[in-house]
């Protein structure tokens, strides 16, 4: 027998639309839930539920939509593929290198399948966990995924669910971990016909999107269970190794035990049951470590938070623009507060929050912060959409590079990162007419207010600003490609080498920076990192006697007692005694 639930507690009668045929379904629990049971229905059948007598629409918990989000559910089988990862049990979190892809524009193909084909060069690279961007079912062919349409679905453009865990078992066959950005904190508006079965968004909160989803008041218990069960899904039916959560900030949930704690929970669980190592990251503007402190501390346990604060300073740093949320940042000091303890803002004055933001990460370890010099928000929400290689010299994103990689934090990479990538990553989708033109005027007026022309923000809409993005893999032999992509491999291989620049302790670095001058040191267990971030020759002191130098961005340092000597705009990483 095949059985067939939905859950539409507001619903007077349910019929299941199954290969065209109506049959009706019963009301078998007090909270909502309707069912029936059909004879054997074969993998491939198309099916729908229709709520009082209206038109079928796809399955809220429905995996396939070969039809796109518009279309009907097809019947689908989790126990039909064949893995080969019987023997993985995952990579912990900490120590490891992530590395941030979005499938559409990873390769030209822009499917999961394409993306395979390019694991040998993340594992040559050093990668330990690739992060996928959201690959759950949104409208159109091309887009960020960030549009929530059907969360349980997987895009099949993409290649669908079987090209998912095709990839997935590709990757652990390399050994590479993999994660996966899901979104729980809205809805997109087209498509999502799982709002219109339950109160799945409520008024009483309302978050940048519209109408909170409803965590936290009437009915709101299976609008969680409906979270929960998605990620338990990702985990148990596509051997995912983690989830990164966007935008936790934005869940609003007022419950004894908040959303986050729960879900952090049921995924403790799942990891003691199967043996595995599973991690959930969470994107979190709150500048709270309760994101990431344990329960017993009263904490929501998580296993690590993306930091912004650090790219801010970092980029602040290199750029020196100051524009919008930039405007909280200061260069070299702020980067030194980063380095050392990973939070900017521990409680002090935000001049673009205008009141104190932020909690001093005490009892952190640094391998819960994830840090990095560029992620797809910070370069997509640009006007053009420009990475840190469009911005910055070659020898400054060297300089970058090995302050993100020594950090001791979590380190992440953004596709095409390591070889300093020309491609923009810009802003794309592809609604349908009436949402592109609102999609198209709310970018152009977004960016008005920056002083930007409207022709000079890239169309979303337009198919070439999707193309534009896509990486050229073909420049990696080229300079200064080559160069970066070989710096990158260097840092890396002696990331793993030298456990003081993998860090994840609880124990703070010594760093000390010159402003004026332009330097910036980072100290720990005999391992200096010195950054030379001026345009002039400068003599860094790195608070030992420097013995050997580890790596170098270019040639020309000197060391002699107590400091290193080096190029403008370069990085040294030195032992010392």
């Amino acid at each position: 027998m095949s059985s067939f639930r939905v859950w539409a507690p507001a619903a007077a009668a349910v019929d299941a639309h199954v290969g065209g045929v109506a049959h009706p379904m019963q009301r078998d629990h007090a909270r909502g839930w309707w069912r029936v049971e059909l004879p054997m229905v074969p993998a491939g059948t198309p099916y729908g539920f229709a709520l009082d007598g209206g038109e079928p629409r796809p399955d809220p918990r429905g995996v396939r939509l070969p039809d796109g989000v518009h279309g009907l559910t097809r019947r689908y089988d989790q126990d039909a593929f064949t893995w080969h990862d019987q023997h993985w049990r995952g990579v912990p979190l900490a120590g490891s290198l992530v590395y941030e892809l979005h499938v559409g524009t990873f390769t030209q193909e822009g499917t999961f399948a394409g993306a395979a084909r390019r694991l040998d060069h993340l594992v040559g690279l050093g990668v330990d966990v690739v992060e996928l961007l959201p690959v759950h079912a949104f409208p159109g062919r091309h887009g960020w995924g960030y549009d929530v349409a059907a969360p349980f679905s997987v895009h099949e453009p993409y290649g669908g669910p079987d090209g998912l865990k095709a990839f997935v078992d590709a990757c652990h066959a390399r050994g590479l971990a993999v994660a996966l950005d899901v979104v729980y904190n809205h809805f997109g508006p087209d498509g999502a016909y799982v709002t219109g079965f339950g109160p799945y968004l409520t008024d009483t909160h309302t978050t940048p999107w519209g109408p909170a989803v409803n965590f936290d008041a009437a009915d709101s218990d299976e609008v969680r269970g409906y979270v929960v069960d998605n990620a338990l899904m990702w985990l148990r039916d596509f051997h995912l190794d983690g989830l990164r959560l966007d935008a936790v900030h934005a869940i609003v949930d007022r419950s004894a035990t908040h959303l986050l704690e729960e879900l952090g929970d049921e995924v403790d669980v799942f990891a003691a049951q199967t043996g595995r190592s599973v991690f959930v990251v969470a994107e979190s503007d709150l500048g709270d470590p309760r994101v990431v402190w344990s329960t017993e501390r009263g904490g929501y346990g998580l296993t690590a938070q993306w930091n912004d604060d650090f790219h801010h300073a970092l980029h602040v740093t290199l750029t020196g623009e100051r524009d919008g949320y930039y405007a909280d940042f200061h260069g070299l000091r702020d980067l030194a507060t980063a380095l050392r303890q990973g939070y900017v803002y521990t409680g002090q004055y935000s001049v673009v929050r205008r009141r104190r933001h932020g909690r001093t990460p005490f009892g952190v370890p640094r391998s819960r912060l994830l840090t990095y010099l560029q992620n797809h928000d910070q370069i997509g929400n640009r006007a053009q959409g420009e990475r840190s290689s469009a911005l910055v010299s070659t020898q400054l994103l060297q300089v970058a590079a090995a302050l993100v990689l020594t950090s001791g934090f979590t380190p992440m990479l953004f596709m095409g990162e390591e070889w300093g990538a020309s491609t923009p990553w810009q802003y794309f989708t592809d609604h349908g007419a009436a949402l592109g033109e609102l999609v198209r005027t709310g970018r152009r007026e977004e960016f008005a207010a920056f002083g930007w022309r409207p022709e000079d923000v890239p169309d979303p809409q337009d198919p070439k600003t999707f193309e534009r993005s896509v990486l050229d893999w073909a420049e990696r032999d080229e300079e200064p490609h080559r160069t970066l992509l070989a710096w990158h491999r260097d840092l890396i291989a002696l990331r793993r080498r030298h456990p003081a620049l993998r860090g994840g302790h609880l124990d703070l670095p010594e760093v000390h920076y010159d402003d004026a001058q332009g330097w910036l040191v980072v100290r720990r267990d005999g391992i200096a990192v010195a950054a030379n971030l001026s345009g002039e020759r400068r003599t860094v002191p790195v608070g030992g006697n420097p013995v050997h130098v580890l790596l170098a961005s270019t040639q020309g340092w000197l060391f002699r007692s107590g400091v290193v000597e080096l190029p403008p705009e370069s990085v040294a990483i030195v032992g010392i005694r």
